[in-house]
């Protein structure tokens, strides 16, 4: 007897120090290998390898000021947390990540309080003002400065919202969708408040291109991360990029002045001369976004006539986007899945009267493929947009379509006769027999010059221009539409409003983030493109269900937990009983023996 508690004692110390021993080695595995495991199925917690690459590129402190501090409704209390929560993910893959909370609306008496919200609004942050029901019926006013200031080398500091405010969305909706979109907020932040140089965009003029103020919107949006100007070719060698005076080795470079450039719906057709311009700029690096239109149709000639008709555009661009492989047809897309058109029915009381009919010629689009730039992406309005085809072309050339119509799609070859007499007609599917057609697609790889083997020797040995035969690795984005790109004007102010938003039926549709998507992919990537692109599941609450069963709720989670923590003691101490008596039994008969 002596012996076996002897033996019991000395395997009990041995499992002790094993224990131990396990524990120890694994704090100092973990001190130098770093894992972390995210259980949830669509990944929420595990950040995208582009994030960890800015993060560990960091040099020094990106300091984060959250002014999400106090007592808010529950949908910001989750954005709240969070928020914390990335940024402690953050802090985990870089030691130069640090934060704080602030609640702004603290200070010992109004005039305080209102001097800090003058000096965030200064800073570059927007409040949201809130009616908050409490629990007595009653309601009160609060205002939310749901952003932040993030600062680095104490210099640079840059705002950011962490809410989104499209229009259109409703409060719950906006707060689903700023948790969402959570990590390329924060690490956008990050890239811009590091980086050396914001990049160059250009809207190239000088061919009836939009205007400064139908791209009103887009232009500011693209500003808060890039320099933005307008600017004509017009023939001029130095208008897309420049050499540099020979070195001492007599070496002379080019360089390119914009990291990318957007051709936005022109009317007029392109000289040889600035298409030569363009050419040579892609092939020496440059990116392109071509938002051009081969049938020319508008909305304008039908404000004052029953009809119109829509004819061929020549731009004198077709050989050269054949070449970089993808070809415009001349046609009209006709689509089930439309946007409305509101048409005056009468007038009451000095108001007009509207009523809204499904018009084909304005389709909402759906991502081609599941490329990054279009994926999850909401429905984007085009106006009389034409189809495009892959074509086969000399260089190595990755073909991706990006958008489509749907799968009740009519192709009018033009010239197109369009009236609006077929907004009263009842649609017959059997008149939309087309499946989804491409109307954007994505290039990428090296491109054949269209003036290969085509120029003079003057021109190819000439010092003001190196003339490249094939392009160095670029990409470009041609969508057969020009409309995508323009904001509406509003009808009573005549203010330029958000690109995607339409003010007749209030509609916000996707083109603002394709735009965005585009841009973004052109000049830096597809990495910050893919984090934007990830869905989460918002798993909601049923808001009936929630009051109504609120109290049966409450005692589940209290009871239940605790009734399981009873029963398994209860079980513990029984078979603790019956195993003590079976020692007690053994240890009697050996007695008696």
């Amino acid at each position: 007897m002596e012996n076996k508690r002897k033996n019991l004692k000395k395997n009990q110390l041995i499992s002790f120090f094993v224990t131990l021993v396990i524990i120890v080695v694994v704090n100092i595995i973990g001190s130098f290998v770093f894992t972390r495991f995210d259980l949830t199925s669509e990944k929420r917690y595990t950040l995208s390898n582009t994030t960890k690459e800015i993060l560990k590129d960091l040099d020094d402190y990106v300091y984060f000021k959250v002014y999400l501090e106090g007592d808010f409704p529950a949908g910001f209390k989750k954005l709240r947390r969070e928020t914390k929560e990335m940024l402690d993910e953050f802090r985990a893959y870089s030691k130069f990540i640090d934060y704080e909370f602030i609640n702004p609306a603290q200070g010992s008496d109004m005039a305080e309080i209102n001097e800090n919200y003058k000096l965030l609004y200064q800073a570059g942050l927007n409040p949201t003002e809130l009616t908050v029901q409490g629990s007595d019926g009653s309601s009160k006013q609060m205002v939310i400065w749901p952003g932040a200031l993030v600062s680095y080398h104490n210099d640079t500091e840059i705002a950011i919202d962490l809410l989104e405010s499209q229009l259109g969305l409703s409060s719950e909706e906006a707060l689903n969708a700023s948790r969402q979109n959570l990590e390329f907020r924060l690490v956008d932040a990050i890239r811009k408040v590091t980086r050396f140089r914001k990049p160059n965009i250009a809207f190239i003029e000088g061919h009836g291109e939009l205007s400064e103020t139908e791209v009103y919107d887009i232009t500011q949006t693209l500003q808060q991360n890039y320099n933005v100007t307008r600017g004509e070719i017009n023939g001029k060698v130095d208008a897309l990029m420049h050499r540099s005076e020979p070195d001492s080795k007599g070496e002379i470079t080019t360089t390119l002045n914009f990291d990318a450039i957007i051709i936005a719906k022109p009317t007029e057709p392109f000289s040889e001369k600035d298409k030569f311009l363009i050419d040579q700029y892609i092939m020496h690096g440059g990116k392109v976004l071509w938002l051009v239109e081969p049938v020319l149709a508008t909305m304008d000639s039908l404000t004052s006539q029953e009809s119109t008709i829509g004819v061929d555009l020549d731009l004198n661009l077709d050989d050269m986007l054949f070449k970089y492989g993808v070809r415009l047809n001349h046609n009209l897309l006709l689509d089930l899945n439309c946007a409305a058109l509101p048409i005056r029915t009468g007038q009451v009381a000095g108001q007009a009267q509207l009523e809204f009919y499904r018009w084909f010629y304005f389709p909402l689009v759906q991502a081609a493929s599941n490329h990054p730039m279009v994926r999850n992406m909401n429905a984007i309005k085009l106006d009389f947009v034409s189809s495009i085809d892959a074509t086969s072309s000399e260089g190595d050339v990755v073909k991706t379509p990006l958008l489509k119509t749907s799968d009740y799609t009519k192709v009018s070859g033009a010239p197109v006769f369009i009236t609006l007499s077929m907004l009263k007609q009842t649609p017959d599917k059997r008149m939309f027999p087309s499946r989804g057609q491409n109307v954007a697609y994505l290039l990428k790889g090296t491109f054949p010059s269209l003036y290969a083997n085509r120029i003079t020797a003057e021109i190819e040995d000439s010092k003001e221009m190196k003339f490249l035969a094939e392009s160095k690795p670029t990409a470009m984005i041609v969508v057969a539409d020009g409309d995508i790109i323009r904001n509406q004007i509003d009808v009573k102010r005549r203010t330029p409003l958000p690109l995607g938003y339409d003010q007749y039926t209030t509609n916000t549709y996707g083109n603002k983030e394709f735009i965005e998507n585009a841009i973004s992919y052109l000049v830096e990537g597809e990495g910050l493109i893919d984090i934007r692109s990830r869905e989460f599941k918002i798993r909601l609450l049923d808001p009936e269900k929630k009051n109504t069963q609120r109290t049966l709720w409450q005692l589940v989670n209290v009871l239940v937990p605790t009734g399981i923590v009873i029963l398994f003691g209860v079980l513990m101490a029984l078979l603790r009983k019956k195993k003590y008596s079976t020692t007690k039994h053994h240890t009697n008969t050996n007695e008696k023996e």
